[in-house]
């Protein structure tokens, strides 16, 4: 009898399609996929392959960039409410009221918004490059949406901009309290914490490192620490242990997991294919207007 996998990987096939997996993902979704990593990387990815099919095992966002990347091409999402609570809290109405109380500052929105939100921004950033966008802008005041705490790490890497903050934030790393993570620490001496600056300022302070997923995991590559903490959605931590098989992972508290980007199942990545669903539309005005923001932000770097 045909496993689901095999299922899913002749109907890849006669699709002619390819399959990203973000890094927080259910390990045996990131085992099926062609291609693992960040929201953007994977967009990216997205828009280099051939393949007229992509399915986004991701939520809402990360698919609408990939498709804004590459509007020619199918974008299926899995699971139609695996959306992002962080996302859902800044609106393109609310930019615009800002730019009338700003209009002296330049606008800069996370990857993890909306499209709307995006064709109202300047340009878009990621946890990787936030910090080199910001500084490459030549305003000195910066509006920074939707993540106060990226928003906040990034402010304090440049204390000459006026960084200000939008009230968001994502639940999964905003409740990593500093109370637990104190605890743990104390509890593991000697062994680092790697930490993602979605997490609130008083965590930051107490970490070994601070990065993207996708620099957490080359920096595990490139250090030599029997063990690491990790205050991240613990779905990274499959990765991490398949490319490190000597070294130990553990999440910093237990249960930093993010409820969307575990409603992706095997069945559903088998449905999407079989039935080409969920597909992300976008009018073609958004897709100019916010495909802009993420192409100046690949002029950064």
């Amino acid at each position: 009898m045909q496993s689901i996998t095999d299922k899913i990987l002749a109907l890849k096939k006669e699709r002619n399609a390819v399959i990203l997996a973000h890094n927080y993902q259910n390990g045996e979704i990131q085992d099926l996929a062609d291609f693992v990593g960040d929201s953007f990387a994977l967009s990216r990815r997205a828009k280099d392959v051939a393949a007229p099919v992509i399915v986004f095992c991701g939520v809402h966002f990360m698919a609408e960039s990939a498709k804004l990347l590459s509007p020619q091409k199918t974008v299926l999402l899995p699971v139609l409410e695996a959306g992002c609570p962080m996302a859902d809290m800044v609106t393109a109405e609310d930019i615009k009221a800002l730019r009338i109380k700003h209009p002296d500052a330049a606008f800069v929105c996370y990857v993890n918004s909306s499209a709307d939100v995006k064709a109202e921004c300047d340009i878009c950033c990621t946890s990787a490059n936030a910090v080199r966008v910001v500084k490459s802008l030549p305003q000195k005041k910066i509006v920074f949406v939707p993540d106060e705490n990226l928003g906040r790490y990034v402010a304090k890497q440049l204390p000459g901009k006026e960084v200000l903050l939008f009230p968001g934030f994502c639940p999964t790393h905003h409740h990593i309290l500093l109370q637990e993570i104190l605890e743990t620490k104390k509890a593991n001496p000697g062994v680092p914490l790697f930490a993602h600056p979605e997490c609130k300022d008083e965590v930051l302070a107490h970490a070994d490192f601070i990065g993207s997923t996708s620099a957490i995991i080359q920096y595990a590559k490139e250090t030599d620490y029997p063990a690491y903490l990790i205050a991240t959605e613990e779905g990274i931590l499959h990765q991490l242990k398949k490319d490190n098989p000597q070294k130990k992972f553990y999440p910093a508290i237990s249960g930093i997991l993010c409820p969307n980007m575990k409603k992706t199942t095997l069945q559903d990545v088998y449905l999407s294919l079989e039935k080409m669903q969920f597909e992300i539309r976008l009018d073609e005005k958004t897709i100019e207007k916010a495909k802009r923001t993420l192409e100046r932000m690949l002029e950064v770097g």
